[in-house]
Formats: C-alpha cells, structure tokens, sequence
C-alpha cells in the first residue's frame, strides 16, 4: 500500500510561499544593510570633516575654507537626514517581511505535523490490517489442520 498525503499539493503550495517569503525577507535585508552602511560611512565622512576643521582652525583658517567646509557639512547633514529615513524605512520592511516569512513558516509547520499525525494514523492501519490478515490466515490454518 502507497501512503499519499491528501494534502500534499497544498504542502508543496505553502513551501514554495515561505521559500518566496525567505528570498524577500533577505533582499530586504540587503537592502537594510546597505542603507545602514551608506549612513555609517556618512557619520564617519562628517565626524572626519569636523575633526579636520577644528585643527584646521587652531592652525588658523581662511574665512573662504570656513565657508566651504560649513556648506559641505550642511550637504552632508542633508544627506544623513536622507539615510537615516531610509534606514528607517529599510527597517520597517525588513520587519515586515520577517513577520510575513514567520507566518508562512507556520503554515508549513501546520500541514507538516498534519501530515506526520496523517502517517502515523496510515501506519497504524497497515499494522492492524496484517494482523488481522494474520489471524485470517493462522484460522485458516487451522481449520485446514482440523478437516
């Protein structure tokens, strides 16, 4: 006897969705860590430039460089606005789709311990049919004994 889950399509189905779910959850993850990376070397570029200035300025600095270093700092600000909303942003989705991905994990969990209570039930049933396949044929023996 072949044992076929009746629920097998339904199984394949939901596997395919977490493994989808997973690949998703991944590229936001990428996409997170890049963001988070871009403002990381941004806070790095501007805390340099700052440290620069300020022992450019001990030194003494012409207003002209001032003026430069303070526009590109105020760019620089702007920008790590920009990324710490990206971050931001990057993290929700990311959030998003790991609770997306943890759902369809259960799902699968669901059909799988349906399908081992399923198996386990079809086992039990092949043994008590030999059994009872046995005993048919031990009476059978015996009655064939006793003619």
């Amino acid at each position: 006897m072949h044992y076929q889950f009746k629920f097998d399509k339904i199984l394949n189905l939901k596997e395919r969705e977490k493994d989808e779910a997973l690949s998703i959850y991944h590229e936001a993850v990428k996409k997170f860590e890049a963001a988070a990376e871009k403002l990381y070397d941004l806070l790095k570029k501007k805390e340099d430039m700052e440290a620069y200035q300020s022992s450019r300025l001990v030194a003494g600095l012409p207003v002209q460089e001032i003026r430069h270093h303070q526009l590109f700092l105020g760019n620089l600000d702007k920008t790590i606005d920009y990324y710490q909303k990206m971050v931001i942003n990057t993290r929700k989705q990311m959030s998003f789709f790991q609770e997306k991905l943890m759902e369809k994990n259960i799902e699968v969990k669901k059909y799988e311990k349906i399908k081992e209570k399923d198996f386990h039930h079809f086992r039990e049933e092949i043994k008590y049919t030999e059994g009872k396949q046995m005993d048919d044929i031990s009476i059978q023996q015996f009655m064939n004994r006793g003619s």
